[in-house]
């Protein structure tokens, strides 16, 4: 009698453990909202822009503008599709970088620029001006608690 009991423990322990895996190893189905897909661009201060596009453009290649120089990749998701990462130098007095006091500023790629400005509102992240739309995308800044001044694009590809 006390076997039948023993094995009939063990065995409803045992399936008691395989449900309790069984629910932990379930994947959870919550929809995660996608937020950085990739680097939109580099900008940095610098004493003389012109100088130094001139300067990448001689020792490293880039075919530089007055607006820097655009990368274009093919997207991950679709290979059919660009994507575009622009790299720009500024004056080193121009005031498009604050409220930060950084030489620099990285531009990253989003999807849904205004549902994830509404997400990062309500996390506390300072957002430093409201989104405006160009022909090209999305733009919104917003300030990492460091004091870097982050510019997040939601780009139309």
């Amino acid at each position: 009698m006390k076997k039948i009991i023993l094995i009939a423990a063990v065995a409803a322990s045992f399936c008691c453990g395989f449900a309790i895996r069984s629910t932990i190893n379930e994947p959870i189905k919550q929809t995660k909202m996608k937020k950085v897909t990739g680097i939109g661009g580099i900008f940095f201060k610098c004493k003389d822009p012109k100088a130094i596009n001139e300067w990448y453009k001689t020792h490293l290649g880039f075919d530089t503008t007055p607006y820097g120089t655009t990368f274009e990749w093919l997207q991950k998701e679709d290979s059919k599709k660009t994507g575009q990462t622009q790299w720009n130098s500024f004056p080193e007095k121009t005031k498009f970088f604050e409220p930060s006091t950084k030489d620099f500023m990285i531009n990253y790629r989003v999807d849904n620029l205004v549902e994830l400005v509404e997400q990062l509102k309500k996390e506390g992240v300072t957002i430093v001006d409201k989104v405006e739309t160009y022909d090209y995308g999305k733009f919104v800044h917003i300030m990492d608690p460091e004091g870097n001044k982050i510019q997040l694009w939601e780009p139309v590809d």
